[in-house]
């Protein structure tokens, strides 16, 4: 079993909290498993009795009646009448459908249509069940009308969110029987979604390039109606291409019209940039002045939550190292709880002539948390002196505290150059430098 620690530290601290407990992440990341293998067997080793857990899978044609929001809450309720504490774990709780309030319907239940307002949803069980005293609630989800970001935002402060990444490297590194300089390798190339970790080489690339198609689109296309997938796939490639480089709408458009030789407008593409950050698959980050200590700008980078899913966007063809270790990078930071940007600032300096110029300067990542905080650059290599010269530039314009790393794609401790900046390889990094 692929132990997922950090999250089921999680449920644990959040056990009988009084309020239901919402697992998000994009699909196929293992929100099922973690409640029904690895949140169950804790359960069990605890003392908890097996009757007292209530697993209720929505998507089980069995199962079906309980779509309704009212007839579901009614048979939790009725399970978990009389006994101690109950354990209900709700999965794929967005099959539970909107219906019109009974009372303005003579008692009959109708499904609710996009105007109707007084209407009962899953989201109402949801806050219903939870204020029962003897019903601990899980909740997992596993498309767009639950993964969405608007979940959050329905439950407000009513909820414990919970959002489950695909493996981090050191998840995938312990359960892997490699060392962790092959696993790194690995990982570049596909990722950490559990089911692609758990195949061989081939079934991996399959997986997770039917996983867009399959699943992905489809969810967007569903929950937002839209008529063709043609330019969302086109879209999704560009910015796979593009991973680590500053992007705004405008430029995703022209780089579409070059591609596709049509034109998409800029308002289009913030639309369908949203969808994806929405279902979780990509996530933004923006540029941070460094000096003027405040966010700029319209410029943005965007990361693939999975390299594994990102290369399939390009077909595993020509992967680029210093791309994907940039995105393994940013991934691993999020998940340990930094904050994250990217750095920029402006410099006046003297060009050959003696003349003053403004210089633009970016490092990577500008990271923090809590009292910690790094500017981060990642490189593939450094040992040709132009390309080690070019990634500390910034750091030697900069002149404050802020612990300036170099994070390169080899197999080495931390050190510390002539400069006092940190070198270390990336695997010792992501393993224990971060965490």
């Amino acid at each position: 079993m692929i132990r997922r620690d950090k999250y089921l530290n999680q449920l644990i601290k959040a056990r009988n909290n009084g309020f239901p407990k919402v697992v998000t992440g994009v699909r196929r990341c293992g929100k099922s498993f973690l409640l029904e293998e690895i949140f169950r067997s804790y359960l069990l080793s605890d003392g908890v009795n097996d009757d007292n857990i209530v697993i209720l899978e929505l998507d089980d044609d069995k199962n079906s009646k309980y779509r309704d929001p009212l007839k579901l809450g009614s048979y939790v309720r009725d399970l978990c009448r009389g006994k101690d504490t109950c354990y209900v774990f709700l999965d794929e709780i967005q099959m539970v459908y909107p219906i019109i309030n009974p009372n303005l319907t003579g008692g009959e239940h109708i499904p609710a249509g996009k105007k109707d307002e007084q209407i009962i949803t899953f989201v109402d069980v949801i806050l219903g069940l939870s204020r029962e005293t003897n019903i601990d609630l899980y909740v997992t989800g596993s498309n767009s009308k639950m993964l969405s970001s608007d979940i959050v935002t329905a439950f407000r402060d009513k909820a414990t969110n919970i959002q489950l990444f695909p493996l981090s490297f050191e998840e995938f590194n312990n359960y892997s029987p490699k060392s962790a300089v092959e696993n790194i390798y690995e990982y570049m190339q596909y990722g950490g979604m559990p089911l692609a970790v758990l195949s061989d080489e081939d079934d991996r690339r399959s997986y997770l390039k039917s996983l867009f198609e399959t699943t992905y689109f489809r969810d967007i296309i569903e929950r937002n109606h839209l008529k063709k997938s043609e330019a969302l796939d086109e879209l999704c490639n560009i910015i796979s291409a593009s991973t680590g480089d500053l992007l705004n709408s405008e430029k995703i458009a022209n780089t579409f019209a070059s591609v596709r030789h049509e034109k998409i407008g800029k308002d289009t593409v913030e639309k369908y940039i949203a969808f994806f950050k929405d279902a979780f698959i990509i996530q933004e980050a923006k540029r941070f002045d460094l000096r003027g200590r405040k966010e700029i700008g319209a410029l943005r980078k965007y990361y693939f939550c999975d390299t594994g899913l990102r290369n399939a966007r390009l077909n595993f063809a020509f992967p680029d190292e210093g791309q994907m270790l940039e995105n393994i990078v940013y991934n691993e930071l999020i998940y340990n709880g930094y904050s994250v940007n990217i750095g920029a600032f402006d410099s006046i300096e003297k060009n050959k002539e003696g003349k003053s110029v403004r210089k633009s300067y970016e490092v990577d990542f500008y990271a923090t948390r809590g009292l910690r905080a790094y500017y981060i650059q990642v490189t593939a290599d450094i040992s040709n002196a132009e390309t080690r010269a070019r990634e500390v530039r910034p750091y030697m314009t900069l002149n404050d505290q802020v612990q300036k790393v170099l994070v390169v794609n080899r197999p080495i401790g931390e050190s510390r150059d002539e400069n006092g900046f940190t070198i270390i390889g990336i695997t010792e990094f992501l393993l224990n430098f971060i965490k």
